[in-house]
């Protein structure tokens, strides 16, 4: 596995918007899914609530660099709130705390790992840090003991699948084309099989 490069470059900035721009249009088109699950009823809706936390994990998991998944979460809850969230500046008061409890993780990781247990732990962290907006906000406090154990049990999931998984199989898939090679340096092992 590759090495991380210590700082964002420009290049890595600007990819990292692009991708966080189109994640934060996918969040726009999300709140109606969201709502739309909202009626079922028993928290099922937090199933799909790690669908706000993806950009972090993707844009980690492509450029590999500190400071990624912080920036990735902001811009993307920035393209949000600019598309007209219904949610409105909230959205970007999440985007921060979510970024910093993901970005926290890959920290605690020493930037080293890029797989999908590091990026469902990420999603997870940045489902606590969501919950703790919640429980600020003050509305967690209108449910029993019982719903908010669905809420919170059914949003951690929900992180692990789309904001883990997701990313994952996502990023695996972008690989497969060969196109996340302009996004990273060419390691030893590169040079050597093109001289074979």
């Amino acid at each position: 596995m590759r090495r991380m490069k210590r700082g964002l470059k420009l290049t890595d900035i600007l990819v990292t918007i692009v991708i966080s721009l189109v994640f934060g249009i996918i969040y726009k088109i999300w709140g109606p899914v969201y709502s739309l699950l909202t009626p079922l009823g028993l928290q099922i809706q937090e199933l799909s609530y790690g669908m706000w936390f993806i950009a972090a994990s993707v844009a980690y998991l492509l450029i590999r660099k500190a400071g990624v998944a912080f920036l990735a979460e902001v811009a993307a809850a920035s393209g949000e709130f600019l598309v007209g969230s219904e949610y409105g500046l909230m959205v970007l008061v999440y985007g921060v705390v979510q970024g910093l409890f993901a970005e926290a993780v890959f920290m605690g990781f020493r930037y080293k790992k890029f797989d999908v247990m590091v990026v469902s732990i990420a999603g997870v962290a940045a489902a606590i840090g969501s919950l703790l907006m919640d429980l600020f906000r003050g509305y967690l406090f209108d449910y029993v003991w019982w719903n908010v154990t669905l809420l919170i049990s059914f949003r951690i999931i929900g992180a692990i699948l789309l904001s883990g998984v997701l990313a994952n199989v996502l990023v695996k898939a972008l690989e497969a084309t060969g196109v996340t090679s302009l996004l990273r340096p060419a390691s030893k092992e590169d040079f050597d099989s093109l001289r074979q």
